[in-house]
């Protein structure tokens, strides 16, 4: 995502979440989100942003809100709720043990099947079922709901944990180790992409020469796993 397109979701972002208020124009809305993070707005910022921020920011001019009200406004601000609703992609039809020797992973995304998100503030999770030769998309887990959480993190892995792999455009430390603590191997892309196009590049190396850790995610045993490892120092 491009730093234009990033300024004018944000824009689209701050005029929803206004409309979603009866009595906030804008520019208002502008000024309480800019008053609780501080401009110019990133998604890593909007991260940060929690409804108590939100109620006393400007001089609490979203005070008298709702909990419920400031829940939905949070929700658009962080790109979870909105445009982006409309954007659900077409599942594959999948039933467990549909395909041997496979391997579930987890990609962080904001709309369609762009992989493009943080894990700290995307709004979904693509889950894709995918072996050497097939990709499957299997799920699309939304993460409004970490608004509640007591652990955001921690939420957020838990969401993922039946996953052997997760692809983030970034990750903070602390959010990455509860990521490995769940046993989901993270891979940082920070340039994103289309995620059919990046998981292709996963399948050449399943098919070829699969490290340890990917080999063992696709049930390959210890015996097979050293045979791919003694392949791998003779063809060096």
């Amino acid at each position: 995502m491009s730093e234009h397109e990033l300024t004018r979701n944000m824009a689209l972002r701050i005029g929803l979440a206004a409309k979603a208020l009866n009595n906030v124009s804008p520019a208002e809305m502008l000024g309480i989100v800019g008053d609780a993070v501080a401009l110019p707005l990133t998604e890593k910022k909007m991260t940060g942003l929690s409804m108590d921020k939100l109620r006393t920011a400007d001089g609490g001019k979203l005070f008298g809100e709702t909990k419920e009200t400031l829940k939905n406004v949070l929700s658009i601000l962080k790109g979870k709720s909105g445009p982006d609703d409309f954007e659900m992609p077409s599942l594959d039809p999948y039933e467990d043990g549909d395909m041997p020797g496979s391997i579930r992973v987890a990609m962080a995304s904001n709309g369609g099947e762009d992989f493009d998100g943080h894990f700290g503030s995307c709004s979904r999770f693509l889950v894709y079922q995918m072996s050497a030769g097939e990709i499957r998309l299997i799920a699309v887990r939304s993460t409004a709901d970490d608004v509640e959480a007591e652990d955001k993190n921690k939420y957020r892995a838990d969401l993922i944990r039946d996953c052997q792999v997760l692809y983030i455009v970034s990750i903070g430390g602390p959010a990455a180790a509860k990521v490995v603590r769940a046993d989901i191997h993270p891979i940082k892309q920070p340039n994103g992409g289309k995620a059919r196009d990046v998981l292709t590049q996963l399948q050449d190396v399943i098919a070829n020469s699969p490290p340890p850790w990917l080999a063992k995610a696709m049930g390959f045993g210890a015996e097979e796993r050293a045979k791919i490892h003694r392949t791998e120092e003779y063809a060096s």
